[in-house]
């Protein structure tokens, strides 16, 4: 569990998987983020909220590097990664997954699973030619990826086109693809959007299981229900920056967090006055 920090932004944390320093982006005129501080504490569930135009996509693509800074920097237990490709953040532990799943369709579940795994030799051109090279790692692999659909409760899928999944599934699937890499950081684009309940469940037990494993998770997620019931650290942001950040009940109680969803005039009776 988190320690017990001060409900700050910007405080330090004891552990820092992330250290993110001055990072901006704009488009056009607009500043789309503005980050001045921000520590992600590693071990723990941590949701970055806030209100609709808040800028928190923007800055989970920034921080995964599918969008380039302005400035600032960024450090991933404390290398700076500000340039380095999302391909490459996979092979240092970070990995991500998406709010519209990025399975491919016209390939089996199996096959989609085994694409994630990182340092394959078959995919060298001239050790692909030599099959005793390859051979035991991909059974291994090939382990591996049943083991995970063991686990996400996918293996009567396994053999099944990945189009022909539903909505939720397709969610576990990329959680599953990810964990072939065996990442410290895993990062979710709103994890439970257009799940039904019954496969949300399913998720926040995965999703509580990785913190269990040691692995640090960040999630941006607009289901408060969802934040409140398995996020141990909660990051809020409102009009590109962090305005607040800390335990759940906290962030719920916070008149800044309720301000900014609301409006700050949210509980003033309503009059003619100009």
């Amino acid at each position: 569990m988190i320690a017990n920090y001060s409900p700050t932004p910007g405080v330090s944390k004891n552990r820092p998987a992330l250290v993110v320093k001055n990072v901006s982006k704009s488009f056009g005129g607009l500043k789309a983020v503005d980050v001045k501080h921000l520590e992600i504490e590693s071990g723990v569930i941590t949701a970055l909220i806030g209100p609709n135009g808040a800028g928190k996509t923007t800055f989970f693509n920034l921080l995964t590097a599918f969008d380039s800074i302005d400035s600032g920097s960024i450090e991933l237990f404390g290398k700076d990664i500000v340039g380095v490709a999302s391909q490459n953040l996979a092979k240092q532990g970070m990995v991500r997954t998406f709010q519209l799943t990025k399975a491919l369709s016209k390939m089996t579940v199996i096959d989609n699973l085994k694409l994630g795994a990182l340092h394959q030799s078959g995919e060298n051109f001239i050790k692909s030619l030599f099959t005793p090279i390859w051979s035991s790692q991909e059974r291994e692999i090939e382990s591996r990826a049943d083991a995970l659909l063991d686990r996400f409760n996918l293996s009567h899928m396994r053999d099944e086109f990945a189009g022909t999944m539903s909505g939720g599934q397709r969610k576990l699937l990329e959680m599953a693809r990810a964990l072939m890499t065996d990442p410290q950081i895993l990062m979710l684009d709103e994890p439970m959007a257009g799940v039904n309940p019954a496969l949300t469940q399913s998720l926040l037990g995965h999703v509580k299981l990785l913190r269990d494993e040691g692995r640090t998770v960040i999630f941006v997620e607009h289901n408060m229900d969802v934040v409140r019931d398995i996020s141990d650290w909660v990051v809020v942001m409102a009009e590109g920056a962090i305005i607040a950040e800390g335990t759940p009940d906290h962030i719920r109680s916070n008149q800044v967090v309720i301000d900014a969803y609301l409006g700050v005039h949210h509980d003033r009776e309503l009059s003619n006055d100009v």
